[in-house]
């Protein structure tokens, strides 16, 4: 084992350093954008291509970097570790992946070089207000007519549908009925579906949500929605199995970013400890009672950023998806209790402070919560542990 951090990961992460020192200066311009008016400023999503972070999951050969998702996991952690954090990278590494992995070879050479780029941005929409968790309920319907689909049916909690170019949208292509009938697996008859965020038919809402910073989140409600053929990625009744290609980069890419999220709280509360006094002429960072806290969450950020980069490194090797998956959920599993735990005990250290808004801590906190929730929650993620890792029965 050699836990040394290859010479092009040290570029890179140079790389992103050099450019942050560069921004320093709007710095606090960007948390204000990102908090208070819910916009993530396009200059940071312009340099993420620059760095090569947008193309890190893009072959070579359509025009992306190569970097791996390890390369891209590290570039994210150190965005993170300064309060920048891009939830929409990760939806468009979705996108990316589910074409490079279910596309057709047309479909990567016009969609990928543009992802690349930094020209396409893509939200991911797949949950259902009544379908939750279980997705494969769904009821959102893509129906072949002749040369197209037509997409009808709603989803909620869609982040940037509002900025976003593409939709990648997850709908039933065999009705639920049907499936029953004939004792198929609810996994079968899901289409994947890359459509015009402004495609006519489709109706946005806006949500009063906090939690993804930076970004607004959408009830989206398509109303025969036409599809061209050539907008579906992967065969039609078997979007299941590109779609995992999708969701394991998800969880890797949410662990990096609670990992540096944890960063960002911990050197705030590192600066405030070794500088605050109220008893005497002794900083309040002498005392163990902020000392420990703080201590326990450096262990916990080394153990999930371990995690994350095993879970990263077994993608980039092509291991089974189902391997990927154990490490990508344990690792987001780590980080969402890493998050909370790190701006908990930022806050707690700060005392008043922490909940000044342009400390960003309180910004933080909603963030840091979410992450337990979604992209998918921890107790799931434990019933998929002990049922696949630990052989115990199915819990639901």
């Amino acid at each position: 084992m050699n836990f040394s951090q290859s010479d092009e990961l040290a570029m890179l992460v140079e790389v992103v350093r050099d450019l942050l020192r560069k921004r320093e200066d709007k710095r606090e311009g960007y948390l204000r954008a990102i908090y208070e008016e819910q916009a993530f400023p396009e200059e940071l999503w312009e340099d993420m291509g620059k760095v090569g972070i947008l193309g890190a999951l893009v072959p070579e050969e359509y025009g992306g970097t190569g970097l791996g998702l390890l390369g891209m996991a590290t570039a994210l952690e150190e965005f993170a570790s300064e309060g920048l954090g891009n939830a929409f990278c990760v939806l468009t590494t979705m996108a990316n992946m589910a074409i490079l992995r279910g596309g057709s070879e047309d479909q990567k050479r016009f969609w990928l070089p543009r992802i690349a780029e930094g020209r396409m941005k893509c939200a991911f929409a797949i949950t259902e207000p009544d379908a939750g968790t279980n997705s494969f309920v769904m009821r959102s319907f893509a129906a072949r007519d002749g040369e197209t689909y037509r997409l009808s049916g709603s989803k909620g909690w869609i982040t940037g549908a509002d900025v976003a170019d593409q939709i990648l949208v997850v709908a039933r292509t065999v009705p639920l009925k049907e499936i029953g009938d004939r004792g198929l697996p609810l996994t079968h008859g899901i289409g994947l579906f890359l459509i015009d965020a402004d495609a006519p038919g489709l109706e946005k809402q806006a949500m009063d949500t906090a939690g993804i910073e930076g970004f607004r989140q959408f009830m989206l409600y398509f109303d025969n929605v036409e599809v061209p053929l050539d907008r579906c990625i992967g065969d039609e009744r078997t979007g299941v199995s590109v779609l995992f290609q999708a969701l394991n980069p998800e969880r890797i890419l949410a662990a990096a970013t609670a990992v540096g999220l944890s960063e960002f709280a911990l050197r705030k509360a590192i600066v405030h400890a070794s500088e605050r006094r109220v008893f005497g002429d002794t900083p309040i960072g002498a005392y163990q009672a902020v000392q420990h806290p703080l201590a326990r969450v450096r262990v916990a950020q080394e153990s999930t950023r371990l995690l994350t980069q095993k879970a990263a490194w077994l993608f980039d090797e092509q291991a089974s998806p189902d391997e990927v998956g154990h490490y990508a959920n344990m690792a987001k599993l780590s980080g969402s209790e890493l998050a909370v735990e790190a701006v908990d005990a930022a806050i707690q250290t700060l005392g008043g402070g922490g909940f000044i808004r342009d400390n960003h801590l309180i910004n933080l906190w909603s963030t840091a919560r979410l992450l337990k929730t979604a992209p998918v929650n921890n107790e799931m993620i434990l019933n998929q542990i002990a049922e696949h890792m630990l052989g115990l029965p199915r819990s639901y």
